[in-house]
C-alpha cells in the first residue's frame, strides 16, 4: 500500500520507549501527539493527504475506493471470525473511517468491517464516499 512517510524513519523501534503512552488496546498503537510524526507529516494526517497515493493502488487494482482498510498486522493477528474481512480487496475508505475515525478499538473495527461486507451495494459506497468526504473536510476524527 503505498503511503507518504509520515512519521520518523525509526519509528517503530520507537514504539517500545513510547509503550506506556498508547491509548488503544493491542495490537494496535496509538498515543495522542505522536512525537514520532513529523510536523509535515502531522499536516498530511489531518488532511488524510497521507492517504493521496493509494490512488495508485486503486488504478493498479490492489485497492477499491472502499473496503476494509488494509492493515499492517500479520495473519496470526486475527481471530477466526476476523477472516470475513480478509477476503475482500481493502479500500481507501471504510465504515470506520467514518464511525470512530481513529478511535476504534480492533475488534470494534472488523465488526465494521463486516458490517460492511454483508451490506454492500453500489448505493452504500456511494454514500459512504459522500460521508468520508465530509468526515475529512470537517477533519472529524482526523488521526
Amino acid at each position: 500500500m503505498y503511503k507518504f512517510r509520515t512519521m520518523v524513519q525509526n519509528a517503530e523501534e520507537l514504539k517500545l520507549q513510547y509503550a506506556h503512552l498508547n491509548i488503544l488496546q493491542p495490537p494496535d498503537f496509538k498515543i495522542p501527539n505522536d512525537p514520532r510524526i513529523t510536523r509535515v507529516g502531522r499536516f498530511l494526517r489531518t488532511t488524510s493527504l497521507d492517504e493521496l497515493p493509494q490512488i495508485l493502488n486503486i488504478i493498479k487494482g490492489d485497492m477499491s475506493f472502499v473496503g476494509p482498510r488494509p492493515t499492517s498486522f500479520a495473519a496470526v493477528t486475527y481471530d477466526v471470525w476476523h477472516g470475513e474481512r480478509l477476503e475482500v480487496t481493502p479500500g481507501l475508505t471504510g465504515l470506520w473511517q467514518i464511525r470512530g475515525r481513529g478511535e476504534a478499538e480492533f475488534d470494534d473495527r472488523l465488526r465494521l468491517d463486516i458490517e460492511y461486507i454483508r451490506n454492500w451495494s453500489l448505493w452504500y459506497d456511494v454514500q459512504l464516499l459522500w460521508r468520508t468526504f465530509w468526515a475529512v473536510a470537517r477533519r472529524k476524527g482526523a488521526h
